[in-house]
């Protein structure tokens, strides 16, 4: 009887994952290179490499579900050519032998039209660089024989969140009363997905067959510009009015004529500069899950950061 969930990768979704499976009982096998995970007494951390098809295999033995996290070793296009694709049909392979649904965690990076509200039917044909890569692992995914259930999320925040456009160069900075410079505008409205509701919703596609095969939005709030973000960061920390402002795009790109890593990220200056919005409306029925208020995840948001000192 498959009754192991599996989890590659302990980032701050495949931790939170991992803790909410073993919250509700369930036994957790989590796969990292360096043997990483939550200390739970249900939670079974193993070393291995999820590009070693063996030790997929291996790990994968017993397993119902498998939650792939595991993002690529550095934020770039080449990174992510070289190594996700194929690692994902290794994880495909392996899930399939064992008879197990893989459930992804996903982006908006494949959707075409993303001058309008994103939904679950829009378009995710985008082409070239990173984008055009989550495009291919999508329509790797639709063509596998192995089940999977795809979560698209908007960009992260929330307990464990480091490198996102509202981790570690923003909540710690505005708690400190620091200026703060982000991407493109403060004032343009954006979709942010907390964590834990991602995790939540992956879990319960994960359990619900008739949700597999497609693609679901996590449950997401109401676009917030990044100002009303940090706002919303300070607020929770009894903290003054977070100073922020933006870095404008011929800027970035000047910058990027001399930096790799600032070419990376003015590629995805598209989703900073306009309204950025996607629409988890749907989603929220068939998964029968709502988001967690904004005040209530920036609370939790907050505290986290501050165990970090």
């Amino acid at each position: 009887m498959n009754d192991v969930y599996v989890v590659t990768g302990a980032g701050p979704v495949g931790w939170t994952v991992a803790e909410q499976l073993a919250e509700q009982g369930k036994k957790v096998r989590i796969l990292t290179r360096s043997g990483n995970g939550p200390e739970h007494p249900l939670v079974e951390r193993v070393k291995a490499d999820a590009q070693d098809a063996a030790q997929l295999r291996d790990a994968f033995s017993g397993a119902a579900a498998v939650f792939h996290c595991i993002h690529g070793s550095s934020y770039t296009a080449d990174a992510w050519q070289a190594e996700l694709p194929a690692a994902e049909q290794k994880v495909l392979a392996a899930a399939g032998e064992a008879g197990a649904v893989v459930v992804f965690p996903e982006s908006l990076y494949s959707y075409s039209e993303p001058g309008r509200p994103m939904t679950e039917a829009g378009p995710r044909t985008a082409q070239g660089g990173k984008r055009g890569v989550r495009t291919t692992l999508l329509e790797a995914r639709d063509a596998s024989p192995t089940d999977t259930v795809s979560l698209v999320a908007g960009d992260f925040f929330g307990p464990r969140v480091r490198t996102s456009h509202a981790g570690e160069r923003v909540v710690p900075a505005v708690l400190a009363g620091k200026k703060v410079w982000v991407i493109g505008s403060a004032d343009q409205p954006h979709s942010f997905t907390y964590v834990p509701d991602l995790a939540a919703a992956m879990i319960h596609a994960a359990q619900t067959p008739s949700l597999w095969n497609r693609v679901w939005h996590a449950p997401t709030g109401p676009a917030v510009t990044q100002r009303q973000l940090a706002t919303a960061f300070t607020e929770a920390g009894g903290v003054a009015a977070p100073k922020l402002a933006g870095i404008p795009g011929w800027a970035l790109r000047a910058i990027g004529v001399f930096s790799k890593d600032f070419r990376e990220l003015a590629e995805m200056l598209y989703q900073f500069a306009e309204p950025f919005v996607m629409d988890s409306a749907a989603s929220q029925a068939a998964l029968g899950l709502r988001p967690t208020p904004l005040p209530e995840a920036a609370a939790a948001t907050v505290a986290w950061w501050r165990t970090q000192g």
